[in-house]
């Protein structure tokens, strides 16, 4: 994943904050607003971009836009750092695939000791009968 590349077609733009403020909350914009269009990217292979879709399909619009918000702190400048960390986090997460898991035999040793228990166990149960005359 180039990061790079993938920086240079997100779009960023800058909104005024919602929620109580003080003198300056009319003025300033310090919320922060990215958007990615997933199906125009030419950082992704098709295969790439269908796991992405799949994966991101409640986050995108029906556009197939991903929109990231982020009004954490009161700098515009944060809050880019904060929603770009967050892009990139969320990306390699749908990115990534898990390894599948290889069933193991078990062992001859472990199936040994289970047989040895069973029988000692049924060994002590029959010692405990009423003796057959």
């Amino acid at each position: 994943m180039d990061k790079d590349r993938i920086s240079s077609e997100l779009t960023y733009k800058a909104v005024r904050s919602s929620g109580a403020g003080g003198q300056n909350v009319n003025k300033v914009s310090s919320k922060v607003e990215l958007s990615f269009d997933l199906e125009k990217s030419c950082c992704f292979s098709t295969e790439e971009k269908e796991l992405l879709c799949e994966k991101l399909a409640t986050r995108l619009t029906k556009s197939g836009i991903l929109v990231l918000k982020s009004d954490e702190d009161r700098s515009q400048l944060k809050n880019k750092e904060i929603v770009t960390k967050r892009f990139f986090e969320i990306i390699a997460q749908a990115l990534h695939v898990p390894k599948i898991r290889k069933a193991t035999k078990i062992p001859r040793s472990v199936v040994e000791k289970r047989l040895r228990a069973k029988s000692s166990n049924s060994e002590i149960k029959q010692s405990r009968r009423k003796p057959e005359f």
